[in-house]
């Protein structure tokens, strides 16, 4: 009636179904749901922790730059006064 070929196509098919039917019940399970929900909050700490050091880079910038900034002036200040 079938062939080899054909229930063996029809084998790995009905498994596959039936393996994708028993992921989406573990995935959307009590337990997984709790997986989820830690796994996201670690994501939030870290970007928070990224975010501080991002902010405390950017100030370290600005105060070398408006310092570098006031080191041109009195160069030129300088450069200015010498005849």
């Amino acid at each position: 009636m079938f062939c080899a070929e054909t229930l063996k196509k029809i084998g790995l098919f009905t498994g596959g179904v039936l393996f994708g039917t028993a992921g989406i019940k573990v995935l959307s399970g009590k337990d997984a749901k709790n997986i989820y929900v830690n796994c996201t909050a670690a994501a939030l700490r870290a970007k928070d922790s990224v975010m501080k050091t991002v902010t405390t880079v950017q100030e370290n910038a600005e105060d070398i730059l408006a310092e570098a900034q006031q080191v041109n002036e009195k160069r030129t200040e300088e450069e200015t006064e010498q005849p």
